[in-house]
This record gives C-alpha cells, structure tokens and sequence, in this order.
C-alpha cells in the first residue's frame, strides 16, 4: 500500500501540482528508496550516471543539434518551397503541403515541436491567406508535427531502443511505413475538407517550378536521403548517422546555402546543449523510477494479471492503447516510453506481439499526445507561435486526433505495416 501510494499517487499530486516531471520521478524514487525499499542510497548515483552511459542515447544531442540547424539554416524554407511546386493545383495544396514539409523536416530533425515551429511559421499566414479557419490551420499544424515523432529518425525511437534494449535501426525501418500511412491518411481528409468548403489556393503544376525548386534545394533533400539510406544500407549505425547529420547540416548551412555564421551556429549550439540536457535529465530520473518499479515486481505482477484474465492479443493491445494514449495527455514522450517501456515490455512479449512493432505503437501514442489536451507540447508551441485562443485550438484538434487514432488502430493491428520492411532490409 504504502509502495502504491509513493509511486502512483504522490506522483499524480506533484503532477498537478506542477513539478517538472524529472523531479516527480526523483522524489518518488527517493523516498521509495530510504523508506519503503530500504535499499542503499547510493543507487540513485549509479543508475542516474549508469541510465545516460548508453551508446544509442549518443544520437539524441546529435539529432537535436541537426534539427536545430535545419530549422535556422534555410534548409526548412527550400523544403517547404519544394513541397508546393509539387502539390500544385490540388485541392488542399497549402495544407497538404502543410503535411508533406513536416514529414520531410521530421525526417530530418527528429522533434515533433521544432517541426511545429520551424514549418508552421512559413505556412500558418499562407493558410490563413487562403481561407483556412484559424482552428483548421492551428489544429493541422499542431497534428502534422507529431509526424516527426513517428517517421525516423525519431527521437522517440532512440529513447524506445535504449529503454526496451531493442535495435533502434529496427525501429527505424519500422517506422517509415507507419509515418508515411499517417501522412496518407491526413491528406485524405485534407482534401475532401478544402473539396467541401472549395478552397482553390493552388497554382498550376509545372515542370520548370518543380526543376527549379529541386534545384535549389537539392542539398537540403539530401539530407534525409544521407541520413536514413546510410542507415538502411548499413553504411553506418543511427548514432554515426546522427554524428554525419551533424556535419552535413553545418556544411550545408554554413558554406553551401551561407544562411548561418558563426554567432548563428553558437546560438543554436547552446538552444542544443540545454534542450538535450532537459532529455537526458528525464532519462536519468525515469531509468531510475523503473528500475524501482522492476525490483518491486510490477512488471511480473501485470504479466501475471493479464495472463489470468486469458485475454486475446488484440485485447491485450486495446487496453495498453487505451492506457498510454490516457497517459500521452499528461506526461510527455520521453518520460512516458522511459518508465512504462520495460515495464510493458514484458506484457507485450507474453502476448506474443513483437516488441519492434509495439516500439511503433508506443511511438504512435506519445506522438498523439503531443497534440492532446490538456498538456500536448505541440498545443502550447503552436498557441505560442501563432497567438492561437484555446477555445479555437481545442476544437481545430478533435478532427486530427480521431484520424490519428483510427490510423494507430489499422498500424495496431496490422503487423505486416510496421514489419515488413525490417523482414526485407533488417
């Protein structure tokens, strides 16, 4: 009782309270230790440094920094200008162009709110220019950069890997189809909305508009072609990967486009040093939290539980879909795959589900609730950005979440979408 009360109710209170959730997870564990577990102090120490000497988590500072460069170096806006001499004349191009640059940017930066901030403040004025109520536009931005916590490389993922020790390569080649499905399924709606409402904001396509923009920003589609084909290839891990990502977005930031100098570069490096040190931090406490949870048993405790309720597979996955999309409103990504990873993991390998494909489910969830009231990141970025009333956002959202879950239901229950590429390239 007294174990329940520390690690589940004290954290809700400090929750709402409003702690920072690295700190939820440290006076928990703390007092867990020095008066439930009886368990040598020390053990903070160990795990907190032990948690972050992990390879695979080397890829988050460098994935960060990349993304950071990307979004400030010019590179984002030829991306955007690139996606638009495509869509041309199509009904939605904005919007659908809204979509198609934050795929592409997430296939870049990894981070569902520098997606957010780097597409939405080149395209929110044009969706308003174009007729899109001021819900629809915040709401679709909102939603499409969660895309990038889903389409590799994903940040997300990386955390994933290195919690539930599974290959984040994997994950990676799992996530594409996934990514790409949810996209789709965006651009579906998208179309028949500006279709209802005859919005015609596009211009003719032409082969000499898409010549030149491919042109001028070759360098920076090649990024994502550098990045996940040396990865796919097996030319080098996720972590060299990140590492060369790093080295491109400086080369082409720098001396190829000359949109960054040195005092850019410095600016970005130190925004890099102080996000990547709030991830890390949440890590640390959250490696801690559950490995607490694992000594106590309570990952044995719900295999057992759920293996005597003789629940099916598919009703296994309703209730933990259920479970973490709840959990996705409140806590956010990082935290949530770092304590509930290793502890779900076992649940979900007694229910014969394949632990790379729940890695995309669990991803899917975090990265719906970005965008999820009440304390979806992406929400309060875009409130931010675009001066947004929450009275206009929350409603613009409804649309984009109901896509988002019947999407995560078809790639819940339809394995081969997550796995079929890792069987052919894995």
């Amino acid at each position: 009782m007294e174990m329940f009360l520390v690690m589940g109710v004290l954290p809700i209170i400090l929750l709402v309270l409003g702690f920072p959730i690295f700190v939820i997870l440290m006076v928990s564990s703390v007092i867990t230790i020095l008066f439930i577990m009886d368990l040598p102090i020390t053990m903070v120490q160990i795990e907190l440094f032990g948690s972050v000497d992990n390879y695979k988590l080397i890829a988050v500072p460098f994935f960060i920094f990349a993304g950071a460069i990307m979004a400030q170096g010019g590179i984002s806006q030829r991306l955007v200008e690139w996606v638009v001499s495509l869509m041309g004349a199509i009904r939605g191009s904005i919007a659908l162009t809204t979509v198609g640059a934050c795929t592409i940017f997430g296939a870049i930066s990894g981070s569902s709110p520098a997606t957010v901030a780097a597409i939405g403040g080149m395209l929110f004025p044009s969706l308003r220019e174009k007729g899109y109520p001021e819900k629809f536009a915040s709401g679709l931005l909102a939603s499409s950069g969660a895309i990038a916590g889903i389409i590799p490389p994903s940040i997300a993922m990386i955390l994933y890997g290195a919690a539930a020790e599974e290959s984040v390569r994997h994950l990676f080649i799992a996530g594409v189809l996934p990514g790409l499905f949810i996209a789709f399924c965006m651009g579906v709606y998208i179309y028949f909305y500006a279709r209802k409402r005859d919005i015609r904001e596009g211009t003719r396509f032409e082969v000499k508009r898409v010549a030149r923009s491919t042109k001028a920003g070759a360098w920076a589609l090649g990024t994502p072609l550098i990045i996940l084909g040396g990865i796919y290839a097996g030319i080098f891990s996720p972590t060299e990967a990140a590492g060369v990502s790093c080295l491109y977005a400086v080369i082409v930031a720098m001396w190829v486009y000359r949109d960054m100098n040195l005092t850019g570069l410095w600016k970005v490096t130190i925004e890099s040093v102080y996000l990547t040190a709030q991830v890390l931090i949440i890590v640390g406490a959250a490696t801690l939290f559950s490995r607490l949870l694992t000594i106590a048993g309570v990952p044995q405790e719900m295999v057992s539980w759920i293996h005597n309720l003789g629940l099916q597979p598919w009703m296994v996955l309703l209730i933990i879909n259920i479970f973490l999309l709840a959990v996705g409103c409140v806590l956010d990504p990082a935290s949530a795959i770092l304590v509930l990873a290793p502890i779900l993991k076992p649940v979900i390998i007694a229910a014969g589900i394949d632990p790379i494909h729940f890695g995309i489910i669990m991803t899917v969830n975090v990265s719906i609730g970005m965008f999820t009231p009440p304390f979806g990141l992406n929400i309060f970025v875009t409130q931010a950005l675009f001066r947004v009333p929450l009275s206009s956002l929350y409603p613009g959202l409804v649309p984009f979440i109901i896509i988002n879950i019947i999407a995560l239901g078809v790639i819940s229950y339809w394995p081969d979408l997550s796995l079929v590429l890792v069987r052919l390239l894995g």
